[in-house]
This record gives C-alpha cells, sequence and structure tokens, in this order.
C-alpha cells in the first residue's frame, strides 16, 4: 500500500494552486473502519433505511485499472442522514474488505463496531445505530448524490483520514 495523501496536505495544495475544484465534508463523521486514511474513485449509491443496493455495490469487485494501475474504489452512501437504520454493519464491511474496497462514506448510519473496527477498510459515518435497515431492494446506483451538503459525483476523487474528508474531480497529483 502506498502512502496516503493526507487531507491537510492537499487543501494546501489545491489553496497554493489556487484551485477552486474541491470540497471539504463538513467535521461530522467518525472513522470506525480499520483503516483511517483510504482514498480513490467515487462510486455512489443512494437510498434510506435499505442497504440493499449497499449490499448489491460492495458485491462487486472494489477497484478499477486506471493510468494509475489498479485503484481501490471509494463507496459514499447517500442515505439521507437518517439515524434511525445503520445502512453498513460487519458483514457488508468484511465483503467490501474481501472485494478490495478502499472504504465507505456513510451519510447515516453503521453498527457492529468491533467487527468495522477490525476490517481492513475505511470507513466513516455519522453516528452507530444498532438497528439493521428494512429489505424494499430500493435505492438508486452512480448517480450524482448529496451528502452534507457537499454534492459528490461518480468518478471524483475522496481522500480521507482523521483530518478530515476531501472530494475533487481527479487524482491528486504533484
Amino acid at each position: 500500500m502506498t502512502k496516503p495523501i493526507l487531507t491537510a496536505d492537499l487543501c494546501d495544495g489545491f489553496m497554493r494552486r489556487a484551485q477552486t475544484d474541491f470540497a471539504v465534508l463538513p467535521p461530522v463523521f467518525t472513522h470506525f473502519g480499520g483503516r483511517k486514511a483510504f482514498s480513490g474513485p467515487v462510486r455512489t449509491v443512494k437510498c434510506f433505511e435499505d442497504n440493499s443496493m449497499v449490499m448489491e455495490a460492495i458485491g462487486e469487485r472494489g477497484w478499477v485499472d486506471t493510468a494509475l494501475g489498479r485503484v481501490a474504489q471509494v463507496l459514499v452512501v447517500d442515505g439521507g442522514a437518517s439515524m434511525r437504520r445503520a445502512l453498513v454493519g460487519g458483514n457488508i464491511a468484511v465483503l467490501a474488505a474481501r472485494n478490495g474496497w478502499a472504504g465507505v462514506l456513510v451519510d447515516g448510519c453503521v453498527r457492529d463496531v468491533h467487527e468495522l473496527a477490525a476490517c481492513e477498510l475505511g470507513i466513516c459515518a455519522l453516528a452507530l445505530m444498532p438497528l439493521p435497515t428494512e429489505k424494499r431492494q430500493t435505492g438508486q446506483r452512480d448517480v450524482a448524490v448529496q451528502v452534507q451538503g457537499v454534492r459528490i459525483t461518480p468518478g471524483q476523487w475522496l481522500y480521507a483520514d482523521e483530518d478530515g474528508i476531501v472530494v475533487c474531480n481527479q487524482a491528486w497529483s504533484d
């Protein structure tokens, strides 16, 4: 694994270049996964209290071949910031790690905190909630989403570490 690009350094670089094509998510997310720093191209799921599409997405390979080589992706889940159901739990996290995903960002809740921490996967979410979702097979995949007021589209890059979460239009290069 290569050394992660730190979000503070990334923001400094964007500011030095006077670039404005990046966004910093509000500091409302907590790290729950075993990996505290992660990055990659974004895939998205939009759902509300039903993680069927999350499970479907995570069930696929989590990497893509690019000019940079094989790159692990980040799944961004727009759960409508619901605090009533957990959209990601231990089973999904284990599957995501096994399928090569870099991380999962959940605008909502997660559960199975000890299982999440044991996964070699970045997991950020708003809070913990022990209740599972209902399985209604609803939601959308690979669409533009709004996460805490920030528009995120498939193919953008997400960088996360203990300082914060940054989204930009392409992979960072010095």
